[in-house]
């Protein structure tokens, strides 16, 4: 089973990229963030007639998130239960694992903009109640895997100059707290179970030719419970769409699982 996750930065202007890729890269499941459209603007029957079905949360010009899935999705869950927030962030299915099922939760987590925005201590709220949420849906799914834009570099080598990163946010002490947070609740970063290239980055600014010097950052991430870290086999950074013609400032990364 392979699990992607991609912030398209608009379904509009990338859906021909995404229907490509899926053709090239048939995943059971992909996530996508930054739908930039309209609820009832999604290209649903785009995806049907490549073999594919959707569950999604659509929001015009900003936010809006996806799962594509080979499998009917079910017990569909589209934000944070019990918290007030007009973004639409969050969409959670439940598709069929082997014998088993996984909860496959597609996630566009807050930028935060700036240290001394509203819009920070907004995102480090919403972190505090998707962690909340998290741990009640581990009280009910045995196996869930948690894929978007995270908006957090986790450490210092997923940065590609951490000093000049210093003060931004993505890197900030208490974003990568409320990251850790969540991991703290028995998740795995699915990347970091494998060996990786020095340098893995999965966005890179449209800016200064960040892309072709490889200055990015990696803050698109597969996390797993603990029953589905033995199932792993691979997790890579799929940099390809990046070199499109124009393409998302983010490019796909993907799980394996076995059953």
């Amino acid at each position: 089973m392979q699990l992607a996750t991609w912030n398209v930065n608009s379904l509009k202007v990338r859906l021909p990229q995404v229907l490509a890729w899926l053709a090239q890269n048939p995943v059971d499941a992909l996530c996508l963030q930054e739908l930039k459209l309209d609820h009832d603007k999604f290209p649903l029957q785009a995806f049907k007639e490549i073999g594919y079905h959707a569950s999604w949360a659509g929001q015009k010009t900003y936010n809006g998130v996806a799962v594509i899935s080979r499998a009917q999705g079910l017990n569909e869950t589209r934000n944070i239960p019990g918290y007030d927030d007009p973004q639409q962030r969050v969409i959670a299915t439940t598709l069929p694992f082997g014998q088993e099922s996984i909860r496959v939760i597609s996630a566009y987590c807050p930028n935060g903009q700036s240290l001394d925005s509203d819009k920070y201590v907004y995102k480090l709220d919403w972190f505090k109640a998707f962690a909340q949420w998290l741990k009640v849906e581990k009280q009910t799914h045995r196996h869930i895997a948690v894929l978007g834009d995270y908006n957090v570099a986790p450490k210092d080598e997923d940065v590609h100059n951490p000093e000049k990163w210093v003060g931004q946010v993505l890197v900030s002490d208490p974003e990568r707290a409320a990251l850790a947070a969540l991991v703290d609740l028995g998740f795995t970063d699915a990347f970091r179970l494998f060996e990786q290239p020095p340098k893995s980055f999965s966005w890179w600014d449209y800016r200064m030719n960040s892309f072709k010097r490889n200055a990015g950052v990696r803050i698109d991430h597969v996390l797993l419970s603990e029953s589905l870290v033995p199932h792993c086999q691979s997790c890579i950074i799929d940099k390809g769409p990046r070199g499109n013609e124009q393409p998302s400032d983010h490019t796909p990364v993907i799980a394996t699982l076995s059953f």
